[in-house]
């Protein structure tokens, strides 16, 4: 399995992908299929452009990509020492395998090479106790929990934020943020 940041070739693997894990597991993201069924090609490879502030890791196995999580870095004068994780799935097939923890530590590890950041944020829905359990082995911490953050056709949906502060990183072994 070869983990890497996605570029603009990868477009055509990432949608799929996202469509994937919009139509499988709606109530795990914010977005919605609708929305992501609209993209061009072209518009998905204008968001996957990695900058020194935001990307995404993938997970590809023989060319296919099987998993994804993306970062970027608040842009305001007074919040660009935080990080945000956004739009973390592995395929049903590849779950329990390590492949969300291998993305997240690449993500992770990427993330402190950029200067200033010194706590990562993220929101999971309290729906997926998958990805809570390995955020929290990552060091993640839960600070607060929107309720009825999203309304899937009714039915709501309340959302977990955790952080990760750049002292708990450090005992991973981790390079400091």
């Amino acid at each position: 399995m070869e983990i890497r940041l996605l570029n603009a070739d990868d477009a055509g693997e990432w949608l799929r992908l996202r469509l994937e894990a919009l139509q499988t597991d709606p109530a795990a993201f914010s977005a919605s299929l609708e929305e992501y069924e609209l993209l061009s090609l072209e518009e998905v490879k204008r968001r996957l452009w990695s900058t020194a502030d935001a990307f995404v890791t993938g997970a590809f196995e023989q060319n296919r990509l099987v998993g994804v999580a993306g970062f970027y870095r608040e842009q305001g004068i007074k919040s660009r020492h935080k990080g945000r994780v956004w739009g973390v799935y592995v395929t049903a097939s590849k779950r329990g395998q390590g492949v969300g923890r291998r993305i997240m530590l690449a993500l992770l590890e990427h993330a402190a090479a950029i200067p200033g950041i010194q706590q990562v944020l993220l929101s999971v829905t309290s729906t997926q106790l998958a990805a809570l359990a390995l955020y929290r082995s990552l060091g993640f911490e839960e600070f607060g929990t929107e309720p009825r953050a999203l309304n899937l056709a009714g039915r709501f949906i309340d959302e977990c934020h955790m952080i990760l502060l750049d002292e708990p990183y450090r005992q991973l072994g981790m390079p400091d943020f």
